[in-house]
């Protein structure tokens, strides 16, 4: 049982929230730790930052790199930095000034944001899939079909859809009230641990956070692995070796991503359904909070020829890659 579970016979709900204040418990309750995680995070935050920057630069600044695939890759890029700026300054300025407390408004302010980049994380990383179908089975219509106005399209209809997902949400916990105990067991403001604390019936709460991760998690998930279904059978069906390879390293950065994301915010839910423990709970989203936006300009550069020469260019660096021909398969991740 969480802590923050309520029972009316000693518990008096607090009907006014201008005073309200919660705790974030954070990973470690040990003083000792603190400078520890702090320089950790500190670190891997100025990274995800510093990498996730790099790429929107070298995408922006290069004519070459004016394409579907790396205007996604710079959405994603700049949803990531958002993402991650919504739960680590705060967790650093509470572990600096030896505090544990964030005001109501804030919590719900934190709540709205990391439900809105989690979702446009979802729907970017499916919209980047189509991309990958379009380029491999339609690759004569590629440049027809993945035209701006479908490429704005997809991305203001994500915004869109996250947007009002998240409002939904934070509207709902806005007419709860809350118990006495008001320890979130977590390092932000975490949806389900938050509904937890309410002292009255959170049906409707608990309703529409299932039903949103079925349609905002399943929804997306669903598109990707139905794209790399057709993915797979168009691959198959090309005569060479080589040919065969040189299609499925087109995606080989992007399956990589999706598997992170999608596989450690898997496991975090089961391992919490499983075990009941918020600490856990806590820990392993570290993974797709902290992690998966940390790795993800690593994964996109690395292997990228592209990224590599744009930023060589920006910084005033010589350089005598190639430019690949095709820009529907090899002008890209």
């Amino acid at each position: 049982m969480y802590r923050g579970a309520c029972h009316f016979h000693h518990m008096e709900p607090r009907n006014s929230t201008q005073f309200l204040k919660f705790l974030l418990l954070g990973l470690s309750k040990e003083p000792e730790l603190q400078p520890l995680i702090f320089g950790l995070f500190l670190s891997m935050y100025l990274i995800t930052v510093f990498g996730n920057l790099l790429i929107i630069l070298a995408v922006s600044s290069d004519s070459h790199l004016h394409t579907p695939m790396y205007f996604f890759l710079s959405n994603l890029s700049f949803v990531d930095i958002c993402f991650i700026s919504t739960t680590i300054p705060k967790m650093l300025w509470n572990i600096q000034m030896q505090s544990q407390v964030i005001t109501y408004e804030g919590c719900i302010t934190q709540m709205y944001f990391y439900i809105l980049f989690a979702g446009l994380d979802d729907f970017l990383l499916a919209v980047m899939a189509y991309d990958r179908y379009v380029a491999i089975c339609h690759p004569l219509h590629y440049t027809v079909i993945m035209n701006p106005w479908l490429c704005g399209c997809l991305i203001l209809g994500s915004w869109v859809i996250s947007a009002t997902y998240s409002l939904l949400h934070s509207l709902m916990v806005l007419r709860l009230s809350f118990c006495s105990d008001l320890e979130i067991h977590h390092f932000f403001c975490e949806t389900k641990q938050l509904v937890q604390l309410a002292c009255y019936d959170t049906f409707l709460n608990n309703t529409a956070l299932c039903f949103g991760a079925v349609i905002i998690g399943g929804g997306p998930l669903t598109g990707i692995l139905y794209s790399y279904s057709k993915i797979v059978s168009s691959i198959c069906g090309i005569s060479s070796a080589h040919g065969k390879y040189k299609a499925f390293s087109t995606c080989v950065s992007h399956l990589s991503v999706v598997s992170l994301f999608y596989f450690s915010g898997l496991g975090v839910y089961l391992s919490s359904a499983a075990t009941h423990s918020s600490h856990s709970s806590a820990t392993g989203s570290v993974m797709y909070t902290v992690v998966t936006p940390m790795l993800n300009p690593f994964i996109y550069s690395l292997r990228n020829k592209d990224i590599k020469r744009a930023l060589k260019r920006f910084f005033g660096m010589k350089t005598f890659i190639k430019r690949p021909f095709s820009p529907a398969l090899k002008n890209c991740p």
